[in-house]
């Protein structure tokens, strides 16, 4: 199972020392934070996207790739990429980009987000958020997996003879998360195309999660892609450690109790007994988090929000450290023990997807081909002479 860290990216004042970090100092940190991740031996590291103070990270592509270069092993990925206000041509084309500087230690997470204003700024309607999610991702989909494209839609203009450049490293797409806290349509949408399902259960009571996650699996058996038990599930989280509870709250209270997110509103126990979040010592975060697959089944990816609240970068590195020695390790063990042997271990790497296309064959990297049709003539390899279209490779 995969253990990981997502965060926000959110600039906030800390409550403790009144220092609130600039843009450059967070940045700088948010990059300390994914590589002392692969050091203390996590699997994961995710990013939001956010487009508004005070969020720092409108270009996930650019920082993920920054850490792959930084980092050997760890897996790269976001928490989310906003499907409805990315054009899908751009999300095809930077995160193929991303996929190949990663050497395939990437995926992605697809979601509509949380800020409401990013519709207007992107120059769309938040009311047409979900039809938006849903098209954009059925062309995302085949963007990356037709050499050529020809496409229309309700939300953006035509396509004739298109092809997003780069092609998907080996030819194989990134594996695509759907993310969502409410929305069964998304659950739906994962299925139908044998996806994986992320449940962000930071907030929410665990039976609105059940019920969804249910869901996704029995539409995911329905498709053909596997049976319920296969299909690949992550969770969200949030933890604060300390050698015993007593000190875990008192250290993490001020933070709680100002955080932009969730300050001033239900006490943190009142908070930790509603939601997934764990403050205490190590053996009470492993024992809160193995609830998790008793409430869910069995998942393949654990991501902790750790870095959140003005929280200073030291307290950060030790948080991790923390998960790193004491935490994962037991929860790796005893996840396995009571794993079902029909559920995966993990979700697909690049180097499964490879071979499920490929079997022991080596894989295909695309070469561009002059005679491919193009957006700006309308021209289609199709619509030429036989010639032509002998010529044109065969996916």
């Amino acid at each position: 199972m995969q253990f990981g860290i997502m965060s926000v990216s959110d600039i906030t004042r800390d409550p403790v020392s009144g220092h609130t970090p600039s843009e450059a100092e967070r940045i700088d940190a948010i990059v300390r934070i994914a590589v002392h991740a692969e050091e203390v031996g996590l699997d994961v590291f995710a990013i939001g996207e956010h487009h508004n103070p005070p969020f720092f990270s409108s270009s996930p592509t650019t920082l993920l790739a920054h850490i792959a270069a930084l980092t050997e092993r760890l897996q790269v990925t976001t928490s989310t990429t906003l499907i409805t206000t990315n054009d899908p041509v751009r999300l095809a084309e930077d995160y193929a980009m991303l996929q190949h500087l990663a050497k395939g230690r990437m995926d992605l997470m697809l979601g509509r987000g949380n800020t409401a204003p990013v519709y207007p700024w992107f120059g769309q309607d938040i009311r047409q958020g979900l039809p938006l999610a849903l098209e954009n991702y059925n062309l995302l989909h085949r963007l990356w997996r037709e050499d050529v494209v020809d496409w229309e839609g309700q939300f953006r203009t035509p396509l004739q003879g298109f092809t997003s450049t780069p092609r998907p490293l080996d030819d194989v797409p990134p594996f695509v998360w759907h993310g969502s806290i409410r929305t069964p349509e998304i659950a739906e949408q994962a299925a139908f195309y044998g996806n994986g399902y992320f449940a962000n259960n930071i907030f929410w009571p665990k039976e609105h999660y059940q019920r969804l996650i249910r869901f996704y699996r029995q539409r995911f058996e329905h498709y053909g892609h596997g049976t319920q038990k296969q299909a690949v599930v992550g969770l969200g989280g949030q933890s604060f450690i300390a050698k015993n509870s007593q000190d875990a709250h008192a250290q993490f209270r001020p933070y709680f109790d100002e955080a932009p997110v969730y300050g001033h509103g239900p006490s943190m126990e009142d908070f930790e007994k509603m939601t997934p979040l764990s403050v205490g010592s190590p053996q009470e975060v492993i024992d809160k988090t193995l609830t998790f697959q008793e409430f869910f089944g069995d998942y393949q990816r654990q991501l902790f929000l750790v870095d959140h609240a003005g929280l200073p970068l030291k307290t950060v590195l030790e948080q991790l450290d923390l998960l790193g020695e004491h935490v994962v390790p037991v929860l790796r063990e005893e996840l396995e023990k009571r794993r079902d042997p029909e559920s995966p271990a993990n979700p697909p790497s690049h180097a499964d997807l490879v071979k499920a296309k490929y079997g022991d064959a080596g894989a295909r990297q695309p070469r561009p081909n002059a005679n491919r049709g193009d957006n700006v003539t309308g021209g289609s390899p199709y619509q030429d002479s036989e010639t032509e279209v002998s010529a044109y490779p065969t996916l």
